[in-house]
């Protein structure tokens, strides 16, 4: 009760202080001088705290919400994620100089075979207004004197429940670049001693790239499965900047052969 009894008071209050500031704005052309520049500072002063506010309050309200999860699936998916990476801030948002087995979070690992790394990490916060994920990863790549570089999402236990090879995996990224390269994406599923793998290039003629794993043709062990985890692999990366703006995973039964 007396939280409603604050509500009304604060009600009653706004409501006096716009009726002043309407009389205030209609009695300007007939007000004392000295009132007038009284009144005209105050009034700066309002305006600068709701200017602020607005500001504020726009830009909120713009960005896609932390720990958003929506995101385009199949109808008939029968799981569907987006990693911690994209959906909200990271207790350790970036790193420099970023050594092989070096963890962005609780999912994401760098891996490559540089000698002196001159490469970054760091998680952005997405701005755009297309954007559904709350934020992204940039990556930059200056000098690059190594064989490989890859970016290994772990996979939740959810994704290898019940999985069967009727199923097809799908994954979507956003990506934008400095310049063009590959990427290729390699799916790991471990089943016992094994591990099954099925690589696909990513598609990047167009930004929104979407790649999916059949694993009908695979010689998965459906009673052993334990693990995956995905390998974005970049061919080629040296002097580019590559940013995430989102990565998602479905799951779906394909349709009978």
């Amino acid at each position: 009760m007396a939280g409603n009894g604050t509500k009304f008071v604060d009600k009653i209050a706004h409501r006096r202080a716009m009726r002043r500031w309407a009389r205030a704005a209609r009695n300007a052309a007939d007000t004392r001088i000295d009132e007038l520049r009284n009144t005209r500072s105050a009034a700066r002063l309002l305006r600068a705290h709701l200017d602020r506010l607005i500001h504020k309050a726009d830009e909120r309200l713009a960005l896609p919400a932390i720990g958003a999860t929506n995101f385009p699936k199949p109808h008939n998916a029968d799981w569907a994620w987006r990693p911690e990476l994209w959906r909200g801030p990271l207790a350790k948002p970036g790193m420099s100089s970023v050594e092989t087995k070096s963890m962005l979070g609780d999912e994401v690992t760098l891996f490559h075979d540089c000698v002196l790394s001159e490469l970054s990490l760091r998680q952005i916060r997405n701005l755009r207004e297309e954007d559904l994920a709350p934020y992204g990863l940039r990556m930059d790549v200056f000098k690059f004197d190594g064989s490989f570089l890859s970016l290994v999402i772990d996979l939740p236990p959810d994704a290898v429940r019940g999985l069967k090879k009727t199923h097809l995996i799908g994954m979507n990224a956003i990506v934008e670049m400095e310049k063009p390269l590959e990427i290729f994406a390699r799916i790991n599923i471990r089943h016992g001693p094994n591990t099954e793998q099925i690589v696909r290039e990513i598609p990047l003629y167009t930004e929104d790239a979407s790649v999916e794993f059949d694993l009908a043709y695979s010689k998965l062990n459906e009673k052993r499965v334990e693990k995956a985890w995905i390998d974005l692999i970049f061919e080629g990366p040296e002097m580019n900047q590559v940013t995430l703006r989102d990565l998602t995973l479905s799951r779906r039964p394909r349709a009978a052969l």
